[in-house]
């Protein structure tokens, strides 16, 4: 039988290389309304976790968790993505920090993850680090969200207008 730490370990690996997979993907493709929206929305059902009794925690952990995510975690993130219109459509515009940035993230949570399961029962840990996971994307998304909103509110024609100038300067 596989013990607890171990199974931990392959399932975080496994789910760090998902994330990655999917945001070389997603950075192919281009951006839309949907594809910046749907991940919170869906991340959002994971909240019905905590029906169960065992995954409750006390409100001054999550709320701590939430922030945690949403204001330190996320910054990361913020600074290394950005949208810009490439070819007539809005592409997502990432430093070559970004997977560093997610990989280190991830490494912070599993170690940190381990420290908290001395404490906290594994449900627990896992209620704290969603939530925590959740602030992280909610604040990125909405950044996201308020750029792709700045991009397609400006006609695209002085946009186009815009940057000739400004390369002819």
């Amino acid at each position: 039988m596989v013990s607890t730490p171990v199974l931990t370990a392959v399932v975080s690996l496994a789910g760090l290389a998902g994330v990655l997979a999917w945001r070389v993907r997603e950075g192919r493709t281009p951006v839309t309304l949907r594809k910046i929206v749907m991940p919170p929305l869906g991340m959002a059902t994971g909240f019905c976790m905590f029906l169960a009794p065992v995954c409750r925690i006390p409100w001054g952990w999550g709320i701590a968790a939430f922030l945690a995510g949403a204001i330190v975690l996320a910054y990361p993130l913020l600074l290394t993505s950005d949208l810009h219109y490439q070819d007539g459509v809005i592409m997502m515009k990432r430093s070559s920090a970004f997977f560093s940035v997610v990989i280190v993230l991830a490494v912070v949570r599993y170690l940190a993850r381990g420290y908290f399961d001395r404490f906290l029962t594994l449900e627990q840990t896992g209620a704290l680090f969603y939530l925590l996971a959740f602030g992280m994307i909610l604040r990125w998304r909405a950044k996201l969200l308020i750029a792709y909103r700045a991009l397609t509110s400006v006609p695209r024609v002085a946009v186009s207008a815009a940057a000739e100038e400004a390369a002819a300067d």
